[in-house]
This record gives C-alpha cells, structure tokens and sequence, in this order.
C-alpha cells in the first residue's frame, strides 16, 4: 500500500508555505475590502439594465398573476414570451394579450412537476421559439395551514411544484445556455425563504430550498474552468396581492402593505436585468433580515412580534 509523503520539516520550506498562506491571507483581505465597499456603493448606484430585446425568456405559471404580469411587462421590452402553464386556456389568454399589442409569444401547456413533460416541452419550445436566454422559474403553490393539518398530497405538491420543478426546467435548459456561454436564471424564492412563518411550514421549507439551490449552483459553476457566463438571480417577494396569499394580516399596513402584481413584476425584470444576485420586494426587507441574522435569533423573534405580520389559517 503506498505510502503518503509525510509534511517536509525543512525550515526553508515551512518558512516558504508559511510566506505563501500570509500572502494569500493579504490578497483575501484586500479582495474582501474592495467587494464589500463595491457591494455598499451598488446599494446606492445599481448596475446600468440591460436591454433584453434580443433574449427569449421562458416563463412557468405564465397564464396567470405573477407570471402574466411578467410576460406581458418583458414583451412590452421587446423580449419574446414563452408561456408555460399547466392551464391551457388562461396560459393563452397570456399569449393573445401579447400578440393584440405586437409582441411575441409562444405558449406551451406543461405539468411542470412531470419530468419527462417539461423535457419534452424544452424541446419543442427551442425547434419553435429558439434558444431560452432567461429563465424564470415562478410558478407556485401555498397551502396555508398547521403542519399537523397538511395532508401528504399538499405537501408532496407544494414540493413537486415549487422546488423540484426547478430542477427539471434547469436541467432541460442550461446545456444550450453553457453552449452558448450566455444566459440568466431567475427564481421566486420569498420572504418565507428568509424567514419562518407559522402556518407555511412545508411552504418556507420549499422556499429557502430554493435558495440553497441557486446558491449551491451558482458555486458549482463558479468552480467550472470554463467560467461560464450564466448569471443567476433569487427574488425573495413579501406577499403579493395574487390571491396566493389569503387572510393577511399585518400590524402596520403601511410599512407592509400587500404588494401589486405588476410592481413585483417590475421589480423582479429589473433585477435580473440589472444582474443583481439577490433581491426582495421591498428592496428594505434583504438588508433588514441581513441585520437580524448577525443577532441572537430572541431579536428577530421578537421584532416579528412587533411587526405582527403573516397569514391566518385557511382552514
């Protein structure tokens, strides 16, 4: 069995390794000032937004709230639409909304829990549309209740949908954007990603799955030689005015008012078309759940008491 080489005692060598980690101790250190200070000047001066005239994005839950309000705004930028939707009928709606104001779009009816559906369905939509440049992965589902009152099924769905459907949509899509060296992947995560929230247990565990997710690809493109120029986006909305959300509540109705469809989706093209990594909806909520983390978990327990925010049972 072969042996391993046993760490050199030479004096000269050991000085060297030691010369060698300080130097890239230094280099740390110097590369995290600059990224931290360019980080606090981009809070104030955003990166300029990119024209996305020439790109195709693929939009999942298209035939309804969020996701409408989405194509209609990117094919309003010149962007082609593809819609995807369980619903065939309101999936197109969504594309005749386009096409009566002269944009384009292409709607395909697609379960996007079923695997071999959304492979198929990537396929066709690159013979008829092209290549997917954004991905935008936003269809969701929130059953809102006790986990003790959440039936298997519910819980099995709410994952189906809004973390494994990731997957299948990334996997049948990225390929062509590595290829091509360009591309962007946008998800809805949700304030529930950041946060705990009572009644949305299996909901807040898919949403912060979907931030471990991006984070982990994002790394594992990083690591690639290659240096692939995919560019990858997490949105984390506070409650949206879609119906998703029912029976809200809030102690401050102004600080924390339901957010409007079109707004989010505002929000949502402009950070990806910005490039930005992480955003919320309002833009205050990342920075205010950064501050909490740093502190003792009672804190941010107790601010939440304070706020008194979240949504009642629907059962």
């Amino acid at each position: 069995m072969p042996q391993q080489d046993e760490p050199s005692n030479n004096p000269a060598v050991m000085a060297y390794n030691a010369v060698l980690i300080l130097f890239d101790v230094l280099v740390f250190l110097v590369k995290s000032v600059y990224i931290t200070v360019k980080g606090m000047v981009e809070m104030v001066m955003l990166p300029p937004a990119r024209d996305v005239s020439g790109d195709i994005v693929l939009i999942t839950g298209a035939g309804h709230g969020m996701g409408k309000n989405l194509a209609l705004q990117y094919a309003a930028l010149g962007t082609t639409v593809v819609a995807v939707d369980v619903n065939e009928k309101t999936n197109q709606e969504t594309v005749a909304a386009i096409k009566a104001k002269g944009g384009k779009a292409f709607g395909f009816t697609c379960d996007v829990t079923n695997r071999q559906q959304v492979l198929d369905t990537c396929k066709k939509v690159k013979e008829q549309a092209g290549i997917v440049t954004i991905l935008i992965n936003n269809a969701g589902i929130m059953p809102t209740h006790s986990l003790l009152q959440q039936t298997e099924n519910e819980i099995r769905k709410t994952f189906d949908i809004n973390v494994l459907a990731h997957f299948w949509f990334i996997q049948a899509l990225l390929p062509d954007m590595l290829k091509q060296n360009r591309g962007h992947i946008v998800v809805l995560s949700s304030i529930a990603g950041m946060i705990g929230f009572k009644y949305l247990v299996p909901y807040c565990g898919t949403k912060f799955a979907v931030r471990g997710i991006m984070e982990a690809l994002s790394e594992e493109l990083r690591a690639d030689p290659a240096k692939p120029k995919i560019k990858f986006t997490t949105i984390y909305p506070y409650m949206v005015d879609t119906g998703l959300c029912k029976r809200p509540y809030t102690r401050f109705p102004s600080l924390l008012k339901m957010v409007k469809p079109d707004d989010a989706a505002a929000a949502i093209i402009d950070a990806q078309r910005r490039g930005l990594i992480e955003a919320s909806i309002p833009k205050y909520l990342l920075y205010l759940n950064t501050w909490f983390r740093n502190l003792p978990l009672r804190v941010g327990q107790e601010f939440g008491d304070l706020l008194d925010t979240g949504l009642q049972s629907d059962l």
